[in-house]
């Protein structure tokens, strides 16, 4: 069954999108954390980070270097951002098909830490 972002991917639900390649979807999260939250999405099905494979490099790739050009254009590159990904239940990840969080826009604060 194809996942919300895949859905979104093909256009098969509404979302704000904001930047898009061919390897690489971002748009606006539902339930921003931040005033900037952006989700960055492989348009290739990987459903966590324990499933990435080296033939997926140019999908990393590609996301990482979305977030850069889209914290350019958000004006949030020179204050700063914070990338995070969740894996599996217990790191906090709901939508099992790869993604970035770029949160944004003002200061972030401490992140958990053990």
């Amino acid at each position: 069954m194809a996942t919300i972002f895949t859905k979104i991917i093909n256009r098969e639900i509404p979302a704000s999108i904001i930047f898009e390649n061919d390897k690489v979807i971002a748009f606006k999260d539902i339930n921003p954390q931040a005033p900037i939250h952006i989700l960055v999405v492989p348009k290739k099905e990987i459903p966590t980070l324990n499933d990435i494979t080296a033939e997926d490099s140019e999908y990393l790739t590609a996301m990482y270097l979305a977030i850069k050009d889209i914290a350019k254009d958000l004006n949030i590159s020179e204050d700063g951002y914070r990338v995070i990904a969740n894996c599996n239940t217990h790191g906090g990840q709901e939508v099992f098909h790869l993604h970035f969080h770029l949160l944004g826009g003002q200061h972030l604060g401490p992140m958990l830490s053990i």
